[in-house]
């Protein structure tokens, strides 16, 4: 009776999503191909047309491409769950590597591999096609492929450490393994955040110290105002993989360090680079960082206590598909985790919305404290430049912004900024 229950109200929530987001990539489809045709006056004198219809064609051909996306992975969803694909799995699984923590490991594995080679197609086109239609793509094939096989064996090195230690708190630390488990990711997250700029990233980019004598002059002095201490500042060859540019601080602690895209400085002047800065430092000097942290820590410590619950629930595996009985070896942790892993994002969908609010609250702020310690003036001139070098679209529709949009429209945004230097 449970798992009947469960079955329905998952499949509720599938098909409520499934409308949710068609209704809100069509809206957006809808809005931008009907402002297709005129810049906004507030940018009429600073982008032009062209550039704008390209924003516009891209931001349509990515939503399109989103829902081709949504599609394939909820078919992917029901055939895993409730179509006994997960079943299917462990059973062969299981004859190759027979019981123990090896079978559960090489589950895992195995659900992994199958979902990169089933997402594969259609990432190779989104940058092979769509990124190279609008000028976006600097990658080759090579390149490609090459990132794909450092990403799974990095993914090995790291992960299947980190996994075996979480399935062993669950098989053997009693009824709170799932606050061990907490700990132990929670201190693995803030080891990555150290590791990351010196060891993970460096894999994959060349990073190379600034040069610019009186750019380094001109950031040097803002981190001073701003009381930000950093490690160094670095020059990342962005312009290998996209044309997109950006800037970013990483590391924790004693560890930070400034990046910033080759692309964008040789798009920006300094005075404009400065205050992309100073807002990037406004997410540090208000705390935004250790709040979403913070907020990480403790929705992962709630999810887990709920996996804890569920662990020990039959109606949670039957009611996906999976017979409990069936399953080979000693326990089911592995399968408990893949079910968690793959419904959770269903039936927390529709809190994505608080999620896009906090950020742009953040992002207001952070505009704020950049015009208070920059010239808001060469920051509004700065994103002009990144929204038509990006192909940003200007004139998104409010609701799909406002549900999905980690930063505030371009015209809401610059509006503030404008008000703040007035």
């Amino acid at each position: 009776m449970y798992s009947l229950a469960f079955s329905i109200l998952f499949v509720s929530f599938i098909i409520l999503t499934l409308i949710v987001r068609f209704w809100l990539a069509s809206r957006q489809i809808r809005h931008v191909l009907s402002h297709r045709s005129a810049v906004p006056a507030e940018f009429a004198e600073k982008i032009p047309l062209a550039a704008h219809q390209k924003a516009a064609d891209y931001t349509i051909a990515r939503t399109k491409l989103g829902l081709v996306s949504l599609l394939i992975s909820t078919g992917v969803l029901i055939a895993f769950t409730l179509l006994g694909g997960l079943q299917w799995l462990s059973l062969h699984v299981f004859q190759l590597t027979g019981p123990g923590m090896v079978y559960q490991l090489a589950l895992l594995a195995a659900f992994t591999v199958i979902s990169g080679l089933i997402d594969l197609p259609l990432d190779y086109y989104k940058q092979f096609n769509l990124e190279q239609r609008f000028g976006f793509n600097k990658m080759t094939p090579g390149l490609f492929f090459a990132d794909m096989l450092k990403g799974a064996l990095l993914a090995a090195v790291i992960g299947l450490p980190l996994i075996w230690l979480v399935l062993t708190l669950m098989e053997k630390s009693g009824a709170l393994w799932w606050f061990y488990a907490w700990a132990v990711w929670s201190g693995f997250q803030l080891l990555m955040m150290v590791l990351y700029p010196t060891v993970i990233a460096p894999l994959f980019n060349k990073f190379t110290p600034l040069e610019d004598a009186a750019l380094k002059q001109r950031i040097e002095g803002l981190m001073e105002r701003v009381g930000f201490a950093s490690k160094g500042l670095f020059v990342m060859d962005g312009s290998k993989r996209s044309a997109h540019g950006n800037a970013y601080f990483s590391g924790f602690g004693a560890n930070k360090r400034i990046v910033f895209f080759d692309t964008l400085l040789s798009r920006l002047q300094p005075q404009e680079i400065e205050a992309v800065l100073a807002h990037e430092l406004g997410h540090f000097k208000l705390k935004h960082i250790i709040k979403r942290i913070v907020m990480m820590f403790a929705l992962s410590l709630a999810f887990l206590a709920l996996l804890g619950y569920l662990k020990n629930q039959l109606w949670f595996y039957t009611g996906l598909g999976v017979d409990p009985l069936l399953l080979p070896g000693q326990g089911n942790d592995a399968m408990a985790l893949l079910l968690f892993m793959l419904v959770l994002p269903v039936f927390t969908f529709l809190f994505g919305p608080l999620t896009s609010l906090s950020s742009r609250k953040h992002e207001f702020e952070a505009d704020a404290f950049a015009a208070k310690h920059a010239q808001a003036a060469d920051l509004v001139s700065a994103l002009v430049k990144m929204y038509e070098d990006n192909a940003s679209t200007l004139t998104p529709d409010p609701l799909h912004s406002a549900f999905y949009d980690s930063h505030p429209p371009a015209s809401v945004r610059i509006r503030h900024l404008q008000a703040a230097a007035a």
